[in-house]
């Protein structure tokens, strides 16, 4: 039998691999069998960390510079991408995040997370997902988050675009469905990561999310690995248009 999440032949593009939750999901791809192209704007083009671990399990590493603030780079990007080789896998990880109470936001923190998190999103989903329409077969996994269900505190830009991408993933799916492309969301909930060290170093507000998560505990990147090889295989083939949360349960409560 087939095992159906196996990826071997499949080339995936993972923006934002340099750290954190980019990182795990190109080692989870690669591990399941996928070359793997990783963007960020200051990955190291030799012995990065993610090019080190993809490489251990046997699989090429392609390392692409880009800045996700600013919307020439991604569509040279887009141009580079689609040059390279063909595309089955596009992970849209790459984004960003900025803290101020809403009466004191500026638009400057404003339009750029917007920038970074929604529209480089789509910019680079209409090119790359063009090429897989054309072809008939592609995934496209967006980041999420638990705030594309909630309001979150003093983060009203990274709220409103991850709203943004939760809508994007159903639209884009609509559109292409029929196409054999498949486009969902992966909602990350509280991960041990730089994005929400502020959260993790305030004693108050460290306890209160704990004290939210069934699982007792904050996420770890790795903990994506799976839903990520899940929507990236032949085994999500009839999923479409889903924001699936990895959360330790805490939409559940």
């Amino acid at each position: 039998m087939t095992n159906p999440f196996d990826l071997s032949g499949r080339t995936a593009v993972v923006t934002g691999a340099r750290r954190g939750i980019g990182l795990a999901m190109a080692e989870a791809l690669a591990a399941a069998g996928a070359d793997v192209v990783g963007v960020s704007a200051h990955l190291e083009p030799e012995e990065s960390e993610v090019a080190r671990r993809v490489r251990a399990t046997g699989r090429r590493f392609t390392a692409l510079r880009a800045d996700l603030a600013d919307r020439a780079a991604v569509r040279r990007l887009a141009d580079e991408l689609i040059a390279l080789e063909p595309i089955d896998i596009l992970v849209n990880n790459g984004g960003t995040i900025a803290r101020a109470p809403a009466v004191d936001h500026p638009d400057e923190l404003w339009d750029h997370v917007i920038e970074v998190n929604l529209n480089s999103q789509f910019v680079l989903s209409r090119e790359i997902g063009r090429t897989m329409v054309q072809r008939g077969h592609g995934k496209i996994i967006f980041t999420a988050s638990l705030l594309s269900f909630q309001g979150g505190i003093t983060v009203p830009g990274y709220a409103a675009s991850k709203s943004g991408v939760a809508g994007l993933t159903k639209a884009l799916a609509n559109e292409w469905a029929a196409h054999g492309v498949n486009v969902n969301a992966i909602a990350p909930g509280y991960i041990a990561t730089d994005n929400t060290r502020a959260l993790r170093e305030d004693p108050e507000r460290d306890r209160a999310i704990l004290a939210r998560i069934p699982a007792g505990r904050w996420g770890a990147a790795d903990d994506l690995g799976g839903a990520t090889v899940f929507l990236a295989s032949a085994a999500s083939d009839y999923v479409n248009g889903i924001v699936l949360p990895v959360d330790g349960g805490w939409l559940g409560r």
